[in-house]
């Protein structure tokens, strides 16, 4: 994994600091609205190329697992030879792998393309994150670390209603072609505006191979990384199921929603998020002996809210599916609280191993999650009401799996605070405002 290197900004231009965050920023908004494209298109895919929902669930399963598999390749990649190349070549896989999928009727050709948006998607966010810490004070790489993630899901709004619409108006092809078209733009500017870092910066040496893998057998016997993955692992993957592939199929299909109407839910999902995110961050900064309270927390909320959409005898009234989206946007922001433990419980050094491992279990989870839904799916009929009630069951496990991990977990990594002098406040003191130390 990557070690940031010393930051030198006294010699460069606001402008041009920024200019360099917002090409960036530009190819990572966009391998958001590729990876998350098949989730407005969904039904349109299924029909195009003749699959059913356990084969079109197989879209997302390769580009998700390639793009988890990719998070320590890529950082590798990214600092040898730097991100004013790797971005680049993001950009272009991004491209490359839409415009394939534009003109793809083969299904081994469509699955080859998603394989190429998850690779060119892992090296876009891996590089961006880099330019962020080289470029930006060190004081300032937290605030702009989240701005830069909230303005990249805004790409999600991209492909819920502006690739949607041109999709239903000028057809597969068309869409796809545009989409691919900006991601290539995307690089080309990238490739002229970014530079690995501002004046006398100078580049980290990489790790080698056998240091990366012995740090992550360190890192992993931490209570406090293994806290931070089951948070991350209960919090993100309902929230990711919903959005990458079977939340518009379901409020169309499973629900009876016009298709612009579930659009605008799958937007509303992405503007909530946003809203939703500094609140948790300030949340969690405020209370950080509580933030196993804040996953468990989010995880009930969710099971409670998905609970009583499904036990409902037909479709849900309106309000209640964007309670529903409501809820599931908490879990976006909530799952980097799993990010934050990782942080406050591994030492400088480790931290980039810690919270790749942290970013795995999400989208692990999401990719089973995914895979068992299309199978129950494609045993039940297709995208039918009944069909997508059972399918939906299948987080309940996960969310156990996670809750029992994050309460586990929490006992060992407060023993290790103990024995270091760090123990809880009473919640009275939490309620009065009192702040504690970063434990879990």
């Amino acid at each position: 994994m990557r070690t940031a290197g010393p930051t030198t900004v006294t010699r460069t231009r606001p402008t041009g600091t920024w200019l360099v965050w917002g090409a960036a920023v530009l190819v990572y908004l966009l391998g958001v609205t590729q990876r998350t494209s098949l989730g407005a298109a969904g039904l349109d895919a299924a029909a195009r190329f003749g699959i059913d929902p356990g084969t079109l669930s197989l879209f997302v399963f390769l580009q998700i697992s390639v793009y988890a598999a990719g998070q320590i390749p890529a950082g590798l990649l990214v600092d040898r030879y730097g991100p004013r190349l790797v971005l680049p070549i993001g950009g272009l896989l991004l491209g490359l792998g839409q415009g394939l999928l534009a003109f793809s009727t083969a299904l081994p050709l469509a699955l080859g393309a998603r394989v190429l948006v998850g690779a060119g998607d892992a090296l876009a966010f891996s590089a961006a994150l880099v330019l962020v810490a080289r470029w930006f004070p060190a004081r300032r790489v937290p605030l702009v670390t989240q701005v830069t993630t909230i303005v990249g899901q805004l790409g999600q709004v991209l492909s819920a209603l502006p690739l949607l619409l041109l999709l239903h108006a000028a057809g597969w092809s068309t869409a796809f072609t545009v989409a691919a078209g900006a991601s290539v733009l995307s690089a080309l500017l990238a490739a002229a505006l970014v530079r690995n870092g501002p004046a006398h910066w100078r580049a980290p040496t990489p790790l080698s191979a056998r240091e990366t893998l012995r740090q992550v057998g360190t890192v992993w016997k931490r209570p406090g990384t293994r806290l931070g993955f089951f948070g991350h692992l209960g919090t993100q993957f309902s929230m990711m199921t919903f959005s990458l592939l079977w939340g518009l199929p379901y409020l169309v299909s499973g629900q009876g929603l016009a298709p612009l109407t579930a659009g605008s839910l799958m937007t509303l999902l992405v503007v909530a998020s946003i809203v939703v995110g500094p609140l948790v961050g300030v949340l969690t900064a405020r209370h950080p002996m509580r933030r196993s309270w804040i996953l468990l927390g989010v995880i009930a909320m969710t099971a409670g809210m998905w609970t009583v959409v499904l036990t409902l005898p037909g479709p849900a009234p309106l309000w209640l599916l964007v309670l529903l989206v409501l809820v599931l946007a908490v879990g976006g922001p909530a799952s980097v609280v799993g990010f934050d433990i990782a942080r406050t419980t591994n030492p400088g050094p480790n931290l980039a191993v810690a919270q790749g491992m942290v970013n795995v279990a999400g989208y692990s989870a999401s990719v089973l999650v995914l895979l068992v839904m299309g199978g129950i799916l494609t045993a039940t009929g297709g995208f039918s009401p009944a069909g997508f009630r059972v399918a939906w069951l299948v987080q309940y496990p996960v969310w156990a799996f996670a809750a029992v991990g994050i309460l586990v977990t929490r006992r060992k990594a407060r023993r290790v605070d103990a024995a270091r002098g760090v123990v809880p406040r009473p919640l009275r003191d939490v309620v009065r405002g009192r702040r504690g130390s970063a434990a879990a």
